[in-house]
């Protein structure tokens, strides 16, 4: 039995009690546990604040850049033993669990090359001067300056590695310590992260800490220098945000949450076609990959009325080669889903889309894995629904089932329709585009480009490149609007904005230009 522990005050603790279990969801068999009892949330935050925040604004961006490199290959030195343990700890598989600790050391390399790029100062400027006077020696400049508080990271259990690593890796650049808190459920990741970073000796004393188990009173001590970043659920969020110690200080508060992510097809691809093929393989990899649970995971499938017959049996024959069971036996491509608490709320999630939609592939119910002992193991197989009117399905736009769960939804063919059956789910990460007919692109998004936080636009012409819509790149923003929390991270340069002042300069040219 593996005891997790948190790192605070530069050293580690190991809590004697308040323990809550890990499970392996292939065997449902109990792993670790995990409890942060006996923390002095205070204290952590101050020594993270005046020892890791003071070193860090010490540090110029290229200096922290090669911090963020060196923690990159660091962790990718540890890639086979942190794959083998996402795979116990997070019932995903190999494939699965490549997706994130590549995730996590990718992101943390992209912006440490962007450190470096960024170069040997610790003032981040915004755009170019201006003249304030009646000459260009009164001079205004935007910039920004890091945050003297701590960034406090409450992440999701999907993405053990790379959440942690990709709010870290932000935070980090801009000169602010962090404390991670990961999801318990599939937190021996993270913590195993964790000590790879504490053990390289590349962060300063105070830059990281983490914390595994309750969060304590840590929340009400945050004060308007902190920073608190979010990914769960919607009412996680709204709950956080509520806080009143968070309110009363104005504390900055960003939150990724449920997203009801959508994916069109144009009346213009033609069945057969690359395009067609590309829809098909990114949206039976967007509804599997992750056994479905993924903030980016397709949950709604507009395609027009007379072509939805072709498109329900081409989706189908792809998700029939899914085999779902343990991530150890040989051909399995789907795993577990993480928690019994996520396969119960599956369950019922598809018996309520059931009511309303026909069920035309899948059980919507556990099933046992390959590989492992009957009855046992959180395994759910891809289900696809089928409505009649996407008018008439409000669930359908309402409650994201986090699983391999999506539903076929019939739109007249025009954009504006499709924009409108998007604009249903309240606020998305990301809705796919796919269509051969560039005019098509713009109605799209004149109709509904507000509904969301990123578009994929799927042609023939990027096929050869196309990664799908389910990967979040450090080089484009990540977040949505509504629904999907409001918030937004990544998208390079501009990721740093979260974790940094922004501030107006105004004087003698020359003294404003040569600050660094």
């Amino acid at each position: 039995m593996e005891t997790l522990r948190s790192h605070v005050h530069g050293a580690w603790h190991a809590a004697t009690d308040g323990f809550v279990p890990l499970h392996d969801p292939s065997t449902e068999a109990e792993i670790a546990r995990a409890s942060s009892v006996g923390i002095d949330f205070g204290a952590a935050l101050d020594h993270a604040r005046e020892v890791g925040g003071r070193a860090l604004r010490a540090m110029t961006f290229a200096e922290r850049g090669e911090m963020l490199i060196g923690l990159s290959k660091a962790i990718h030195a540890h890639r086979d033993e942190l794959l083998e343990l996402s795979m116990r700890d997070s019932g995903v598989t190999r494939k699965d669990a490549k997706f994130d600790i590549d995730g996590a050391t990718g992101t943390l390399s992209y912006y440490g090359y962007l450190g470096r790029e960024l170069g040997d100062r610790k003032i981040l400027f915004d755009g170019e001067g201006l003249a304030l006077g009646r000459s260009a020696k009164f001079w205004g400049r935007h910039a920004s300056v890091p945050r003297q508080g701590v960034a406090v990271h409450i992440n999701a259990f999907n993405f053990p590695a790379w959440g942690f690593a990709e709010k870290a890796a932000q935070a980090w650049l801009a000169g602010m310590p962090v404390v991670t808190k990961p999801a318990t459920s599939t937190a021996w990741v993270t913590a195993r992260c964790g000590e790879i970073v504490v053990e390289s000796g590349l962060a300063p004393e105070g830059a990281f800490s983490m914390i595994v188990g309750s969060t304590g009173d840590l929340l009400t001590r945050l004060g308007p220098q902190d920073v608190l970043a979010f990914t769960g659920s919607a009412d996680t969020g709204n709950r956080l945000r509520s806080i009143p110690e968070l309110i009363e200080r104005s504390v900055p508060v960003n939150i990724e949450a449920d997203s009801l992510n959508a994916t069109v097809l144009a009346p213009s691809v033609e069945e057969g076609s690359e395009t067609w093929g590309l829809f098909l393989r990114d949206v039976a990899r967007e509804i599997t990959q992750k056994s479905g649970q993924k903030c980016t995971a397709v949950r709604r499938i507009f395609v027009p009325r007379d072509r939805i017959a072709e498109v329900r049996e081409a989706l189908i024959e792809q998700l029939e080669g899914a085999v779902v069971g343990s991530p150890f036996a040989e051909g399995v491509t789907l795993g577990a889903l993480a928690t019994a608490s996520q396969l119960d709320d599956a369950v019922e999630g598809c018996a309520a889309i059931a009511a309303v939609a026909r069920r035309v592939h899948g059980t919507g119910e556990r099933v046992d894995g390959v590989g492992a002992e009957p009855g046992r193991g959180w395994f759910f197989g891809p289900t696809l629904f089928e409505a009649e009117d996407f008018r008439d399905v409000p669930i359908v736009h309402e409650r994201e089932v986090f699983a391999p769960v999506s539903t076929l939804l019939p739109y007249d063919g025009s954009a504006a329709e499709a924009m409108a059956g998007v604009a249903l789910g309240g606020g998305t990460l990301v809705t796919a585009l796919y269509n051969d007919e560039d005019a098509w692109f713009q109605a799209a998004l004149e109709s509904g480009g507000c509904w969301s936080g990123r578009f994929y636009l799927g042609s023939e012409k990027m096929v050869e490149q196309a990664l799908g819509s389910g990967l979040a790149l450090p080089q484009s923003l990540h977040g949505g609007p509504g629904r999907a929390g409001g918030g937004a991270e990544l998208g390079g340069e501009r990721g740093l904005s979260l974790y940094m002042q922004r501030i107006a300069l105004q004087g003698y040219r020359k003294v404003v230009d040569e600050l660094q």
